[in-house]
């Protein structure tokens, strides 16, 4: 009974099994090899897109470009008084950072990016700018960036009133300096030292700063 059982024939459904099994798992090994070329093929032609934040209706990418570095996004924020939007901020760092006395103390390549909500005239953001720099540092650290500072609003008086949509970049970087940019075109004269940079960022990161908020959201809060 033992040698009949051993010799018993299998049944068509054996046979169907062990014909199929082999091509079926190379079949599944091919389809699978040819998902990860696609994949590779889009990943290298940079099809993949690239995540983005959206806030007012403004998406800002997630990534910058600043002096041959690549800059992360860090956080963005709304700036709003009285009930009025005025612009929506982002700040882009090398490697970003939840507090502030890192960010203000990592030297290096870095934008704060204005997006315009609403029309602004160059004396009324020049203004705010300079009294955010009185308010975050001491007299002699004023007097210290005072010429630069004069620099910086000659700039923004040459560049008008800033309009609804307008993008504004105040970039950093350590070969040039601060360089303003509207739209994409860079205005003015770069102003030198790091040290200014460190100030104007400190009008929206330091211990009084322009608005609690903006702060918070721009340190990715």
């Amino acid at each position: 009974m033992l040698s009949r059982i051993r010799s018993a024939p299998r049944g068509p459904d054996t046979h169907f099994r062990s014909r199929s099994r082999p091509g079926l798992y190379t079949g599944l090994r091919s389809r699978a090899a040819a998902l990860l070329v696609m994949l590779c093929a889009a990943t290298a032609a940079g099809a993949v897109p690239a995540r983005a934040v959206e806030m007012e209706g403004i998406r800002f990418d997630d990534a910058a470009r600043v002096a041959g570095k690549e800059l992360q996004l860090n956080g963005t924020a709304l700036r709003a008084r009285f009930l009025t939007k005025g612009y929506v901020a982002a700040l882009y760092l090398q490697e970003k950072a939840r507090n502030a006395t890192v960010v203000l103390g990592t030297p290096g390549a870095k934008r704060l990016q204005l997006r315009m909500l609403r029309e602004a005239e160059p004396p009324a953001f020049a203004r705010a700018i300079r009294q955010g720099i009185r308010d975050n540092h001491s007299e002699a650290q004023v007097q210290g960036l005072a010429a630069r500072l004069v620099q910086f609003e000659r700039t923004l008086g040459e560049v008008g009133n800033a309009h609804k949509g307008d993008v504004i970049n105040l970039d950093f970087s350590p070969q040039t300096g601060t360089v303003i940019a509207i739209n994409g075109t860079p205005r003015g004269r770069p102003i030198p030292g790091e040290d200014f940079y460190q100030a104007v960022l400190r009008v929206f990161l330091g211990d009084r700063p322009v608005d609690p908020d903006v702060k918070r959201g721009l340190l990715g809060g």
